[in-house]
């Protein structure tokens, strides 16, 4: 479930009768009102120029970001699994299957074919990065699996224990973007393992904040926009989002056989400025706010000092002395209980009266 935070508008209504001023406002909604002496508000406030924020607030949940799953590509049993908790990186194994390792590399394609030599593609220029990043040489880093390549192979497999075929068959490797974190176990040693079945789940290694948002919030989940994050002591640290994905959500309940329409949802993920904050939370909630609209370098006056004019729109009452004059202004973003103002005669550090 996710918490928005409304943005409430009140309007004071100036009757002019009852304030003792006579209004003069023109069809053009700018006209400055009469002065007038006495009569003068109840209270008053300043005309401060500042960049006004909108925010909007979602729950979101801390921990490690979203879980990923490690399938079984090759058939044959489950002869070892990294364990819950765990850190793996680069090089090592997830699990083995008839006790030939399966490994990380780095990577965001996925593995989806067997290479050898005479093959090429991207593919290929990604096992080669890692060769080179795990030690291997002899070979040069491009779209091309030659000879060279295969002897590189050879000499990593022999490392690992494995086969030396020289060629790196689908199944023996599983590509994430960086070291991962052993979510949960989805097997037991022992098991037998078969093309697509579940193994273990994995996260990242940095703790971030993860917030779930309707298709209609999408405007708000933009690649490194800074956030505003308040976790479970009350404690606001700053934020970015780094990562934000749509994905599909199942739905369970409620609809026929058990279950609802899957349902669309943008998943963000933030990381906060200093990771040390977060400390001591471990899937806890916390609150996320997104900036849904800012305007820099603007006139503002409180909400409560805005008036509604009989002909349309909203004037202020501009105290000058022991005198009040109302004149006419446009409106701009509401924020934090104050709004964006412009108006002939308005200028910074001008007082306006707060009707009761």
């Amino acid at each position: 479930m996710r918490k928005r935070t409304p943005l409430v508008v009140a309007v004071a209504v100036v009757v002019a009768a009852a304030a003792g001023v006579a209004v003069a406002v023109g069809a053009d909604g700018r006209t400055v009102g009469t002065a007038a002496s006495g009569g003068l508000p109840p209270a008053t406030a300043q005309v401060t120029r500042q960049t006004l924020v909108d925010t909007e607030s979602f729950d979101g949940t801390l921990g490690y970001g979203a879980a990923r799953t490690a399938t079984a590509r090759v058939p044959g049993t489950i002869t070892s699994l990294a364990a819950t908790g765990s850190q793996v990186s680069r090089g090592k194994p997830l699990f083995s299957v008839d006790n030939e390792k399966v490994v990380l590399l780095y990577g965001r394609l996925p593995a989806y074919r067997t290479l050898g030599p005479g093959m090429s593609g991207a593919d290929v220029r990604q096992l080669e990065r890692n060769l080179e990043a795990l030690g291997y040489t002899g070979f040069t880093v491009d779209n091309e699996y030659t000879s060279a390549t295969a002897t590189a192979v050879r000499h990593w497999q022999k490392d690992l224990g494995l086969p030396e075929t020289g060629r790196v068959e689908l199944g023996r490797v599983i590509y994430a973007d960086n070291a991962v974190r052993v979510n949960s176990q989805q097997a037991d040693v022992g098991d037998p393992a078969q093309p697509g079945q579940a193994v273990l789940t994995y996260t990242g290694t940095a703790r971030v904040v993860t917030v779930s948002l309707k298709v209609d919030d999408e405007r708000l989940a933009k690649q490194g926009a800074k956030v505003s994050v308040t976790l479970p002591n009350g404690k606001e640290v700053p934020g970015t989002i780094t990562e934000t994905e749509t994905v599909i959500e199942t739905g369970s309940g409620g609809g026929p056989g058990g279950g609802s329409d899957p349902e669309t949802k943008i998943e963000v993920t933030v990381t906060v400025a200093d990771p040390k904050a977060l400390t001591g939370f471990d899937q806890a909630s916390a609150k996320v706010a997104f900036t849904a609209a800012e305007r820099r370098d603007v006139l503002t006056v409180p909400v409560a000092a805005l008036l509604a004019l009989a002909e349309g729109g909203y004037g202020v009452q501009l105290v000058e002395g022991d005198t009040t004059r109302i004149i006419a202004v446009e409106t701009g973003l509401f924020a934090a209980g104050r709004v964006e103002v412009t108006g002939a005669g308005l200028a910074e550090g001008a007082t306006v009266g707060m009707p009761t």
